[in-house]
């Protein structure tokens, strides 16, 4: 009697519930580097690297542990390139007599996981994910009974329900729950910004690197250098650097951008937590240890913890209680074109040009470049939120869909009709100007709002806007901005769109096949 145990790229936690209370000698892991899933969409080459280096340092710690381990290279003699056909392969091959599995995180895995009983005509155990604070269930009761689903309530049963960051008589410590209105400084000349702990790569993380040169080297984004944690010890280790050196100054200063300076006082943790490699609730225990012994300030604690069991937990619900719809989502009917320069960096705006730079080089870029820059101007511009969506999954190194489509198709781009955010995240080029010190050698004056030289941000701004006059003019938050733009005469809002339609009118569309494998 063997219990076959298909093991995915995103589970590497040890104490992973299939591999919980399992007779390890009847009992054989199986992990699996497969086509299917590398190219889905077209990832980052250093995302393929950094999920394959991962699964084959932990298919080696489990082998230590007394674990049997079946692990299917992705050009290993006969593999078939996908979970389901390596699930059948290896159900045959150890003669398997039931499969035990955890449900994969994204939807059309676990629409696969379903399909493996009829296919390997054997009894299938799906196991629900217990690596997250809220187990979905407990989401979906929440998110019924809610008249609004927003971050900041499910936020507060998070923290009362984890305890973390609470007094012992059941109050927010340090007397309120969100600190954010000290976290929007904008950038300080003279700092001294600690950049992550990097890796050197091992062996098995050249043969990785040596695999996706040549399988995937046609893939956006540059492969090396490379250093990043693929280890749960190394995580841990980028835990306590983290911690020790940046989580002080995080919260202060998590909203700036600068020129040059990819990581500032943030994180490449979550890559860890995605993987499995860390867990949500060790990770906030360590910054609140750092708190409590008087090493960073409350509101860099809190900021960092809402990111993870507020954000983080929140985005995976909202994923599963709207799943496969959330997909298709386009509440403001967006259709155009993701422009050419989100892949080849090709721009004379500033800050886009070092946002996708940045990106291509490290398969990494922090939440306000993401939101503020990169998905403001989709937004502004009227990109279909796919388009965005499969953009944002190809580039980063922690992207998975459960995490990523919420935060861009409902936050960022405001498909979901206001389900997630209670207004759209736009903003002129005078917010990136406050934010950053991209404006400053910027071709175009973000002081001018219309014309040739002018940022494009502002007037797209405004032609945003008037197009969405009528959804948004009612909105409370959006209440001050239309005063504004009724108070314009005519012939400046002719101006301010003109300018925006000729500008749109430059961008040259991205060749296809970018993003998804393109099928006959």
């Amino acid at each position: 009697m063997t219990l076959l145990i298909p093991l995915l790229g995103d589970q590497l936690t040890p104490t992973l519930a299939s591999l919980r209370d399992v007779d390890r000698t009847r009992a054989v892991v199986l992990m699996m580097e497969v086509w299917d899933e590398a190219t889905y969409v077209r990832h980052h080459q250093k995302k393929i690297a950094l999920i394959f280096s991962a699964m084959r340092h932990f298919a080696a710690a489990l082998r230590d542990d007394g674990w049997t381990v079946d692990y299917v290279a992705l050009d290993a003699r006969g593999n078939t390139q996908s979970f389901t056909g390596e699930v059948a392969r290896a159900a045959r091959r150890h003669r398997a007599s039931a499969i035990r599995t955890v449900a994969g995180g994204e939807y059309r895995v676990r629409q696969a996981q379903d399909g493996w009983a009829a296919r390997t005509a054997l009894p299938v155990e799906i196991l629900e994910d217990d690596r997250f604070v809220c187990p979905l269930p407990d989401f979906f009761a929440w998110a019924q009974r809610s008249r609004e689903r927003r971050m900041e309530f499910f936020y507060r049963e998070m923290r009362r329900r984890s305890g973390l960051l609470m007094t012992a008589d059941g109050k927010p410590e340090g007397g309120q729950w969100n600190f954010d209105h000290d976290n929007r400084a904008g950038p300080t000349a003279g700092r001294n910004y600690p950049a992550p702990l990097r890796f050197a790569p091992d062996e098995t993380t050249r043969e990785v690197l040596a695999l996706v040169a040549e399988r995937f080297g046609d893939h956006f984004g540059a492969l090396e250098p490379f250093a990043l944690p693929v280890t749960r010890a190394q995580a841990l280790q980028a835990l306590d650097q983290f911690v020790d050196e940046a989580l002080p100054d995080f919260g202060r200063y998590q909203d700036a951008m600068v020129a040059g300076q990819d990581y500032l006082f943030h994180s490449s943790l979550s890559l860890c937590l995605n993987l499995g490699l860390l867990g949500p609730v060790e990770v906030c225990e360590a910054a609140v240890r750092a708190y409590a012994r008087g090493r960073a300030p409350i509101n860099s604690v809190e900021g960092f913890v809402r990111q993870i069991i507020g954000w983080r937990e929140y985005m995976r619900g909202m994923y599963w209680w709207d799943m496969p719809a959330f997909a298709e989502r386009n509440a403001l009917d967006a259709t155009r074109p993701l422009p050419d320069f989100y892949w080849t960096g090709e721009t004379d705006m500033r800050c886009l040009a070092e946002a996708v730079d940045q990106t291509r080089r490290e398969a990494y870029a922090h939440h306000i470049q993401r939101l503020m820059v990169l998905g403001n101007f989709a937004l502004l511009a009227g990109v279909a939120p796919a388009a965005i969506s499969d953009w944002f999954l190809v580039v980063y190194f922690d992207a998975y869909e459960w995490v990523e489509l919420p935060n861009v198709v409902g936050m960022s781009q405001f498909a979901d009709g206001g389900v997630i955010a209670s207004k759209p995240y736009v903003a002129s080029g005078a917010y990136i100007d406050r934010m950053s010190d991209y404006c400053g050698r910027c071709r175009y004056d973000v002081k001018q709002k219309t014309g040739e030289g002018a940022c494009p941000f502002n007037a797209l701004y405004w032609d945003f806007v008037a197009r969405h006059e009528q959804r948004f003019a009612r909105n409370p938050r959006m209440r001050n901005v239309y005063a504004t733009w009724r108070r314009f005469d005519e012939a400046r809002r002719a101006e301010y769109r003109d300018s925006a339609r000729a500008f749109l009118a430059t961008l040259e569309p991205a060749a296809a096949g970018w993003a998804r494998e393109q099928t006959a």
